[in-house]
C-alpha cells in the first residue's frame, strides 16, 4: 500500500488518548491503514461489517467489549452506536492511552448521539482518498509554505501524469489502481450504489431513498456552486425540507462537503452562502459523464472540477499542517471573489484563486486585491494557481503559480512511487 500521511498522526494520538477515531468515506483506505497499525501494536482487529460481530455488538455492547483483549481496533463502529456508550464507560474506569482505535464511514460530528458519547475522551483523525503527495511518495508542505515569508520557489512533479488525468482518476485507492477507464466506471457505479443503498439507509432508517442518486448527480454537475436549496428543489422536484435531510445524509457519509464563506464585520456586503464540493473529483467526473474524450472536445468542462480538485488537496493537507488553517471562499455582492481563503488561528489570511488556463493576467488578481484591501494587515499572500509552468510575481505579495505547486512547493522528500500516466 502507499504510505498514508494520517498514519503518524494516528500513532501520536494513540500514545496519549484512550480512544482514537479514524473516519472518512468508504474505500478511502481506513481498513488497510488500521490493520497495519493493529499489526504494529499487537492489537486485535474486529470489523462490524461481519454480520455475526455486528449482531453481538448490538445485543450486548459491554459484554462484547469485555470478550476481547486490548488494545482493540473496531472497524465501521457507526454500525453499532451502542458500542460507544460501552467504550465511554470502559474509558471512564481506566483512561489508559491507546485502548481503542475506531473507524467510521459516517461523520460522527454530524451524528449528535455518537459525537456526545465520547466528547473529551476521543481524538478524531480524518482520512480522505489519496492526496497527490501520497501518490508521489512525499509529504506536501504547500499550506505551511504559503504562510511563510519565503518567496515561492519552483518545483516539479516526479511523475509525468497530466493534471487532467489526476482530476479524472480521483484518489480512492482501489479506483486509482484500475488502469481501464471502463472498469473504473464500473467501480464507481458499484461504489455509489453501495453507499446510497446500504450506508445511507443504515443511518437514516428510511426506505425508498430513490432520489438520492439524482441529487448527488445534480450536485456533481455543479462543482463549487453555491448551495441553493430552492434551485435544487426545482432541479429535482423535491421539497426543500426533504432536500435538506438528504443533503445532510450525503455530508454524513463524506460524499459532499461545504465550503463556508469568509466575511468580517467591516461594512461590506459579502455573500454568506456556502459552496458545495464533492470530496473526490474522480467520482464527480464519473457522475458528470466526463472522460478524456469529452475533455479533449471541451476543456471548459474542467473549470469547476479543477477548483474542486484544488479544494480537496487543501483540505487533505490541512490534516498534517503544523498550524492547520480553516478553509473558506470569498465573494462580494459586486462580484469580486476568491476561490479559497485560508485563515490561521491568529487571523493571518492567504487567498488562492484557481484558473484552468495556461496564462494569467493582472485582471485575474482582482478578487485577491479586494480581499487584501478588506483584510488589511491580516492578508499575507495571494496566489493564482494556473495550468502554466512558471512562477510569476504580480506584486510583492501576489503570485501566479502552477497547480502542481500544491504538491511540489514545501514538499518533504520521501520514497517516491512511479505513477503511470
Amino acid at each position: 500500500m502507499l504510505p498514508r500521511h494520517a498514519a503518524d498522526r494516528l500513532r501520536t494520538a494513540l500514545a496519549d488518548r484512550p480512544v482514537v477515531l479514524l473516519h472518512g468515506a468508504r474505500q478511502a483506505g481506513k481498513t488497510t491503514l488500521v490493520r497495519a497499525i493493529a499489526e504494529e501494536r499487537g492489537a486485535r482487529y474486529v470489523t462490524l461489517d461481519d454480520l455475526t460481530m455486528l449482531a453481538a455488538a448490538r445485543d450486548d455492547a459491554a459484554g462484547f467489549l469485555a470478550g476481547f483483549a486490548e488494545p482493540l481496533v473496531l472497524d465501521e463502529v457507526q454500525r453499532a452506536p451502542e458500542l460507544l456508550l460501552a467504550i465511554k464507560a470502559a474509558v471512564d474506569r481506566k483512561r489508559t492511552p491507546g485502548r481503542f482505535l475506531l473507524t467510521g464511514s459516517a461523520n460522527v460530528l454530524l451524528l449528535p448521539r455518537l459525537a456526545e458519547s465520547l466528547a473529551g475522551r476521543m481524538e478524531i483523525v480524518n482520512l480522505w482518498p489519496f492526496s497527490q503527495g501520497e501518490i508521489e511518495g512525499a509529504v506536501e508542505g504547500f499550506i505551511d509554505a504559503v504562510f511563510t515569508d519565503a518567496p515561492p520557489v519552483p518545483g516539479r512533479s516526479s511523475s509525468s501524469v497530466r493534471l487532467t488525468d489526476r482530476i479524472l482518476r480521483g484518489g480512492y485507492p482501489e479506483a486509482f489502481s484500475i488502469e481501464s477507464a471502463e472498469r473504473r466506471r464500473a467501480w464507481f457505479d458499484s461504489y455509489v450504489t453501495t453507499i446510497l443503498q446500504r450506508d445511507v439507509r443504515d443511518l437514516s432508517r428510511i426506505e425508498g431513498l430513490t432520489e438520492l442518486p439524482r441529487l448527488l448527480s445534480l450536485l456533481a454537475s455543479r462543482p463549487m456552486a453555491q448551495l441553493n436549496f430552492a434551485d435544487l428543489s426545482r432541479g429535482t422536484g423535491l421539497p426543500q425540507t426533504t432536500l435538506k435531510r438528504y443533503f445532510a445524509l450525503l455530508e454524513t457519509v463524506f460524499l459532499v462537503r461545504l465550503l463556508p464563506p469568509w466575511y468580517a464585520n467591516i461594512g461590506k456586503r459579502l455573500v454568506k452562502t456556502p459552496k458545495v464540493l464533492l470530496t473526490d473529483t474522480g467520482l464527480a467526473a464519473h457522475l458528470m459523464g466526463i472522460d478524456r474524450g469529452r475533455v479533449a472536445e471541451d476543456r471548459g468542462l474542467l473549470g469547476g472540477l479543477t477548483e474542486n480538485f484544488v479544494a480537496m488537496e487543501l483540505v487533505k493537507q490541512a490534516g498534517w499542517s503544523m498550524d492547520p488553517p480553516t478553509l473558506y471562499h470569498f465573494r462580494t455582492h459586486e462580484g469580486d471573489e476568491v476561490d479559497f481563503v485560508l485563515e490561521r488561528r491568529g487571523g493571518m489570511l492567504v487567498g488562492i484563486e484557481v484558473k484552468s488556463a495556461a496564462t494569467v493576467t493582472a485582471a485575474d488578481f482582482k478578487g485577491l486585491r479586494t480581499l487584501a484591501e478588506l483584510a488589511s494587515r491580516r492578508f499575507h499572500r495571494g496566489i493564482v494557481l494556473y495550468t502554466g509552468a512558471e512562477i510569476v510575481p504580480f506584486g510583492a505579495t501576489l503570485f501566479a503559480m502552477p497547480v502542481e505547486a500544491l504538491w511540489c512547493w514545501g514538499t518533504q522528500p520521501g520514497v517516491r512511487k512511479k505513477v503511470k500516466p
